[in-house]
């Protein structure tokens, strides 16, 4: 039997033209598709062919249930935030959008009878009460970011909704993640983008960071796969309802410096901390990702060196060919 536009099931990226939304919208036209794909941001940057575009401020609640009515939506990612460094500009509007959007989300969901929702958590929501190494699923959090504190608010609503209304809530706790082919979005371990862009432009970088701040990453393609991935693990599977930890690697400035001089040799590096030290200080260092692993079969396939060859090879071909 031929399925119709309107029976196909549905998908919605909202904040799609952000670093996470473009590549996530990108991966499921590319790897599913007999899915109907609508994309949602304030504009329209980086949607990709073959999915739809509307219009979004995701606080229009009203606007969000009309798009979600008039496409029948059965699958939501909702993606659009205000990260770490802008939220302690605006720490005010980054809790309204962050956490009413957020509930938007999940009302709708729940009234319009959405399979299931993906929402993004961070490492952000750890805090300096949380132990620095190998950080377990359910450990003391006590964030002091505005950022932190709406994705811990954001992990227990998560919850509320799947245990009071069944709804299919699903989340990550994402830890940095790097990205050739999107500029830093304002987050604090963004310096660990910066410098390969600096890198191939001038050969050298300033840290904002000390030398040897460590903390946990990810290249992106394991973040895309890791969220399409827990979304297509059967609900069984599922066992935790806040948001998991997952990661592929942990490391400081100075050892990606050292792995960069390998391709690069006379790349040059120094440490200049500014107020994005203090926000770094309070995250975890490494990551324990166990449960991720057991429940759904987590496995990254990005380590350092691996990711250091795959943002200098791409980056440098963007560059070369612009």
């Amino acid at each position: 039997m031929n399925i119709t536009q309107t029976e196909r099931p549905v998908t919605l990226i909202i904040g799609s033209s952000g670093q996470l939304g473009s590549e996530i919208a990108a991966a499921i036209l590319n790897e599913y598709p007999g899915k109907t794909l609508v994309c949602c941001d304030l504009h329209t940057d980086s949607t990709p062919d073959g999915a739809e575009f509307e219009t979004l401020d995701v606080l229009d609640k009203s606007s969000l249930e009309a798009i979600i009515k008039r496409h029948q939506v059965r699958e939501i990612y909702h993606l659009a935030a205000l990260l770490s460094v802008k939220g302690e500009q605006n720490p005010l509007f980054a809790w309204r959008l962050n956490m009413e959007g957020l509930l938007n989300v999940l009302d709708l969901a729940v009234r319009h009878k959405v399979g299931r929702v993906f929402w993004p958590s961070s490492i952000a929501a750890f805090g300096p009460g949380t132990p620095r190494d190998w950080v377990p699923q359910l450990p003391v959090m006590d964030p002091r970011t505005v950022y932190g504190i709406s994705k811990l608010s954001g992990e227990l609503w998560c919850q509320y909704y799947f245990q009071r209304y069944g709804l299919d809530v699903r989340s990550l706790r994402y830890p940095g993640i790097i990205s050739w082919r999107t500029p830093p979005g304002g987050g604090t371990t963004d310096y660990a983008v910066e410098i390969f862009h600096e890198a191939l432009r001038c050969g050298s970088y300033t840290s904002f960071l000390q030398a040897h701040t460590r903390l946990p990453m990810m290249y992106i393609d394991d973040a895309v796969r890791a969220t399409l991935e827990l979304m297509q693990a059967d609900a069984a599977r599922i066992s935790v309802r806040t948001s998991y930890n997952v990661t592929a690697m942990s490391f400081t400035p100075m050892e990606l410096a050292e792995v960069i001089k390998l391709h690069l040799y006379d790349f040059r590096i120094d440490y200049r901390e500014d107020f994005r030290q203090v926000i770094a200080d309070t995250w975890p260092a490494v990551i324990d990702d166990q449960v991720a692993r057991t429940d759904w079969g987590w496995n990254h396939h990005y380590d350092l060196p691996a990711l250091v060859s795959e943002m200098l090879t791409n980056l440098a071909t963007t560059r070369s060919s612009s």
